[in-house]
């Protein structure tokens, strides 16, 4: 078989979203799964919106979620005089014209066919002009654009998702190759470029179907061979409208630094329109690679679920081990100035111990920095509400005294010894355990939730457990 070679071409006129993302994913799956090859290039003709600042930011969202590409980055920016030679050369054949019109002319006579109930498309008013119109134009060096002739008949192509699709050319006009600026079109570049690279498969999003019978038109007329076609259906936010910024989805660097797994997001993506065929939580990259087929990628559009991302991503925190999310807490922590290097070194069992015992509650990572706080630093408040429900009794600041005096002769402060020590004193004092064990909550934590309270303890250690009693007694009485 002819080697698989696929490409994402992302223009970086803005960062890469989850809908370009989605389409990288799918393009590296299909990839990697027939031993192919996964292309990169930057479509930057569009030197006006176009910023090395998104570049890098879509390189470094590919990066983030493990889609590393064979060949490139190829920059459409460096290869421009190529797209005029093609161009020329189209011309030369007889396959394409210039179009000396300015973009006011073709409005107004635009307008006016509409103004009398006219289907409008370019009309070829410049390849119709005589040679002696074409000679004054030329004479006045009036800037000159390259429409490509469009022959008559009909495009069909078998799309590997959509099935067949027949475009029929009277509905097609003589589209622009290269502006009158010598820039070229979408249409030029992208076929030039699929040409050179040998581009087997061309997979991208359902806004791009319209513009495949152009293309292959181009891939006819320059003699190349056509690539098959799979368009993916766009993403909807859950107002079944095109997912936008609107729905507060941005880029995937967002999410990154919202604190989800890179494996999460992948997940995620991948199971947008397509599905392993299995139920099952999260899949390894190698699972998916070894499941992934164009075939069953659904034709329906996709709803981007932010709930259910949230639900991978807990999931796979809590499935993963300490070691294996140290990493991923080392970079939040430091965010947070939290993060100290003895995590790593003398204290790295207590630290896996904390990562353990909050692992599961966390939905993402910044989750995980924010209920890490009191274990890491003393620097935290009494939440408001925890304080209003739990803190209100008059007895604890005569009652708390007691436990701390109950605590601080013990030499084993592992969890069930604590909770002995809590429970006796609360019977001694005819009151529930429970008014003990929110205050205490209270005090060592801040929050009125927290995993169970005595493992909290156990991590949290005598000294600091006592001191934040005593700190809470003081807050009390004042």
């Amino acid at each position: 078989m002819k080697e698989i070679r696929v490409r994402f071409a992302p223009s970086p006129t803005g960062y890469l979203h989850v809908g370009g993302a989605r389409t990288a994913l799918f393009n590296w799956l299909f990839a990697r799964k027939h031993n192919g090859k996964f292309i990169l290039r930057i479509e930057d003709t569009d030197l006006a919106r176009s910023s090395e600042e998104m570049t890098k930011g879509i390189l470094e969202g590919m990066r983030w979620l493990g889609l590393d590409w064979d060949e490139g980055p190829y920059y459409q920016s460096k290869r421009i005089k190529i797209y005029q030679e093609y161009a020329e050369r189209l011309i030369r054949e007889g396959k394409a014209y210039y179009c000396y019109c300015t973009p006011e002319e073709i409005q107004e006579r635009k307008n006016k066919a509409v103004a009398d109930g006219k289907y409008w498309k370019y009309d070829r008013y410049c390849l119709n002009l005589t040679p002696e119109q074409r000679k004054a134009l030329e004479k006045e060096r009036k800037q000159r654009a390259i429409r490509f002739f469009v022959p008559d008949g009909k495009t069909t192509f078998r799309d590997l998702i959509h099935g067949e699709i027949t475009f029929e050319h009277e509905n097609i006009e003589d589209f622009v190759l290269l502006r009158r600026d010598g820039m070229p079109t979408y249409h030029l570049s992208v076929v030039v470029d699929d040409y050179e690279t040998g581009i087997t498969h061309v997979i991208r999003g359902d806004d791009h179907l319209s513009n495949t019978p152009k293309q292959i038109l181009l891939y006819k007329a320059l003699g190349a061979p056509i690539p098959k076609f799979a368009h993916l259906a766009l993403i909807l936010g859950p107002d079944r409208k095109k997912l936008s910024k609107r729905h507060g989805v941005t880029s995937i660097l967002h999410f990154r630094d919202e604190g989800y797994l890179p494996l999460a997001m992948f997940n995620f993506l991948a199971q947008l329109s397509w599905s392993p065929g299995e139920e099952k939580e999260v899949y390894s990259i190698e699972e998916m690679i070894d499941k992934f087929s164009l075939e069953q990628i659904k034709k329906s559009n996709p709803i981007f679920d932010l709930a259910k991302l949230d639900w991978l991503n807990s999931r796979l925190i809590s499935k993963m081990d300490a070691e294996e999310l140290l990493p991923y807490v080392k970079e939040f922590l430091k965010k947070d100035n939290l993060w100290n290097d003895k995590y790593e070194n003398e204290e790295r069992e207590w630290f896996f111990s904390l990562i353990n015992l909050l692992k599961d509650r966390c939905r993402t990572l910044k989750d995980f920095i924010i209920s890490a706080r009191p274990y890491l630093s003393d620097d935290f408040t009494y939440d408001p509400e925890g304080v209003e429900r739990f803190l209100k009794d008059e007895r604890l600041k005569d009652l708390l005294p007691k436990l701390i005096e109950d605590l601080e002769p013990l030499h084993s402060f592992k969890a069930n010894e604590v909770e002995r020590v809590l429970r006796q004193r609360a019977e001694k004092e005819g009151v529930k355990a429970a008014l003990f064990i929110h205050a205490t909550r209270m005090a060592v934590t801040g929050k009125p939730v927290s995993p169970p309270l005595f493992d909290v303890l156990e991590v949290i250690g005598k000294e600091k457990t006592i001191s934040r009693l005593k700190k809470l007694v003081n807050y009390l009485k004042n």
